[in-house]
């Protein structure tokens, strides 16, 4: 008699499982425009840019066109762009544009994944003037970075 065990046929197969977790930081920031109805006619292609902001440990700036960022865009859409202000770094990260009115009550947000290069546009947000560009009081951006 062999001491080996053969399996057998009727016997219970346990599942298997098994998971992977990806590492990601989140944070926000807020900018804050202020006097945009003079800003609104500076051109199309000229930005507002805000100060440099770290999530993830990556720099990052918003860049807002008040007149749109091309020709195309006929100064009736503002365009908002999330960029990666941190130099020769491949970042991928999830992301979500609010744009809020003066008034705090208007709220328009957009959610995305981030393209690294300005130029090749990481996003643009864009809203006809009738919807709320009349009074565009802050722009937040929440981010998901990959680590």
């Amino acid at each position: 008699m062999s001491d080996t065990a053969t399996p057998d046929k009727n016997s219970l197969v346990l599942p298997t499982s098994s998971k992977s977790v990806t590492e990601t930081v989140n944070g926000s920031h807020r900018f804050v425009i202020q006097g945009y109805s003079l800003a609104k006619g500076m051109g199309i292609g000229k930005h507002i840019a805000s100060e440099n902001f770290t999530i993830g440990g990556y720099q990052w700036a918003i860049y807002f066109y008040p007149d749109g960022k091309n020709p195309e865009d006929n100064s009736t859409y503002v365009s908002v762009f999330i960029a990666l202000a941190s130099e020769g770094t491949d970042v991928r990260a999830l992301f979500e544009l609010t744009l809020v009115d003066q008034s705090g009550k208007g709220k328009h947000k957009v959610h995305s994944h981030f393209d690294r290069s300005l130029e090749s546009g990481p996003y643009t947000l864009k809203y006809r003037g009738s919807m709320c560009c009349k009074s565009i009081g802050v722009i937040i951006v929440r981010l998901w970075v990959q680590m």
